[in-house]
């Protein structure tokens, strides 16, 4: 099957934010570029590890003899944005897989996310591969827009549940397994 490719080159914006409770949020990339708007579902633990990889690729490409390519330490003030998901907000597909390049041409950082496979309906899928077209999300950040998106998403996924102290597992606000001598 093709493979549906939505690149934004010099996005407007990209950001991972979340709808719903601390506990049932659902996490999505989103990128705009002019009216053209995408989000795609993804992972907590996706949105943690991106976020962690870029600041990880951006620090290296830092400590390199003389920074050639004047990565900031900081985000820059100019490129923070504490703005919702912009709306409507309409799913394009479940990230599965994710990665992430560096592109010295460009001086940008690249997220690929490609779509979740979708569940086999039989073994001649298993050969012939899905029915239905594949997505890809790729989308290029320059190195300040890129600090910014990872300064964002850690952010936004420390903003969950407190974590229990006991135990390291979050706290539901119905309650928790853990019990403490004067109170939760």
């Amino acid at each position: 099957m093709p493979t549906i490719v939505h690149e934004f080159a010099w996005p407007d914006r990209v950001v991972v934010g979340t709808v719903g409770l601390p506990g049932s949020r659902r996490f999505y990339l989103q990128a705009r570029t002019g009216a053209h708007l995408i989000s795609i579902g993804l992972d907590k633990q996706h949105a943690a590890v991106l976020a962690d990889a870029v600041d990880e690729m951006l620090d290296e490409l830092r400590a390199r003899e003389g920074n050639p390519f004047g990565i900031p330490t900081d985000t820059p003030i100019e490129l923070v944005d504490n703005e919702p998901l912009e709306q409507p907000l309409t799913e394009e597909f479940t990230t599965g897989a994710m990665s992430l390049v560096w592109d010295p041409s460009t001086v940008q950082i690249v997220i690929e996310a490609h779509q979740a496979p979708g569940e086999i309906e039989s073994f001649a899928e298993i050969l012939t591969g899905p029915k239905e077209p594949q997505g890809l999300l790729l989308v290029r950040m320059p190195v300040g827009t890129a600090r910014a998106f990872a300064k964002r998403t850690h952010e936004v996924v420390g903003a969950g549940r407190p974590l229990c102290p006991l135990c390291g597992s979050p706290i539901d606000p119905d309650g928790h397994v853990c019990t403490f001598p004067d109170g939760p």
